[in-house]
């Protein structure tokens, strides 16, 4: 559990650090990689010895008897949770955003709408648009630094070909952690409009310590319209291994899923199997809360100095490793914050813009990596903004 330990990414296919130049103009040789949502950070050794075991073993065949593998999401989602799965109910996906795919193909069709809570995580509407479906933006209210809902304003921009939500829970980029009484009205709001949810609720277990995320399946009147999704990736560093789980208690709509998977041939990576089994046991747990107990100091040393800065805000943070910056009343466009904080303090963040409508004039940092570099980076912004009064 050596979070501070500098792990160097160059040159190891890694598109977080291997690929900010070409996209951010971030110079290779000393810039700061602070977008793609993966960690900096070594995965747990129960995750460690399983490859390894794969690894002596020397066979790479397909994977069987997932019974272990499903009794492992069986507990965590028990002991962690407080959430009763089946695990008949479990579908294996490359991913949570082939997931999304996955579930726009099975619940939808060609020109219907599907609803989004703005700004949110730019993948959504990426998969949206490519599958000829449309992007419904219900905007979030920011009240004080705080996203909320607005149900009534939403209601009214209903058009009825609407099929879907798709709910990020917790949320990202804005860290928000719903309430129970937020995710009832999600499902009451679905339950006027028809619309099959999706709640992707990957980042559950990086709450901040103290915080307490609950599953949108623990919300009454959610089964006959709810699909969970959740996966290992996010929580133990292994996005590479693009392994997710689809839990859907419905038997209508887990029939459904499961014709689509077959029509298309899926089937699951051994690889991201035998990493999940291993990381969802008590001893993943125990890394667990480590991580989160560091996360939550990163976040607090990062949040103290941007928030140093005149006319910057970073959003309060109940989840995620994302912190949410807003820099509109710095008096400075959003090209020249890009400027700034890219060209100047040679770091890449992702922009606010790719995450659909409110999120303009912020940029997304990623802080999961050793806490020297999280600090480096508060003197950049500082000195690259330094001159704002």
């Amino acid at each position: 559990m050596n979070f501070d330990e500098v792990v160097d990414r160059h040159g190891t296919h890694c598109v977080k650090w291997d690929m900010m130049e070409q996209l951010y103009g971030v110079p290779e040789a000393d810039g700061l990689a602070m977008w793609v949502a993966d960690m900096d950070f070594k995965a747990p050794d129960c995750v460690q010895k399983a490859i390894k075991a794969q690894l002596d073993h020397g066979i790479y065949g397909y994977f069987g008897d997932e019974g272990p593998y499903r009794a492992a999401i069986q507990w965590w989602m028990k002991e962690r949770h407080g959430w009763d799965i089946d695990p008949t109910w479990i579908f294996t996906t490359h991913g949570l955003v082939n997931g999304t795919a996955l579930c726009i193909d099975a619940f939808t069709r060609e020109g219907d709408g599907v609803v989004l809570f703005t700004p949110v995580y730019h993948a959504f509407a990426r998969v949206i648009n490519a599958s000829s479906r449309q992007v419904v933006e219900c905007e979030l209210v920011n009240n004080n630094g705080r996203y909320e809902f607005d149900f009534d304003a939403y209601d009214k921009q209903m058009l009825g070909n609407e099929r879907m939500l798709i709910l990020c829970s917790p949320h990202n980029p804005g860290g928000r952690v719903w309430t129970r009484q937020e995710l009832e009205e999600v499902v009451a709001f679905a339950a006027r409009h028809d619309l099959v949810i999706v709640s992707d609720e990957i980042h559950q277990d990086l709450t901040m310590p103290g915080i307490k995320h609950i599953p949108t399946a623990l919300v009454a009147h959610t089964r006959e319209r709810l699909v969970t999704m959740t996966a290992t990736t996010k929580t133990f560093n292994i996005a590479g291994s693009h392994s997710g789980n689809v839990i859907i208690e419905d038997p209508d709509l887990r029939d459904r899923f499961a014709r689509r998977i077959a029509a298309l041939g899926i089937s699951a990576n051994s690889f991201g199997l035998f990493m999940a089994t291993a990381a969802y046991s008590p001893e993943g747990a125990a890394w667990v809360d480590a991580l989160r107990d560091y996360l939550d100091a990163n976040r607090r040393l990062f949040d103290e100095g941007v928030n140093a800065i005149p006319g910057v805000k970073s959003m309060a943070m109940e989840s995620t490793y994302l912190a949410w910056v807003n820099f509109e009343d710095t008096g400075l466009s959003v090209q020249e914050v890009q400027q700034r904080v890219e060209k100047d303090a040679k770091i890449a963040a992702n922009h606010g813009i790719t995450f659909g409508k409110g999120g303009e004039t912020y940029l997304r940092f990623n802080f999961a990596t050793p806490r020297v570099r999280v600090e480096e980076a508060v003197k950049r912004l500082q000195a690259a903004l330094g001159d704002l009064q």
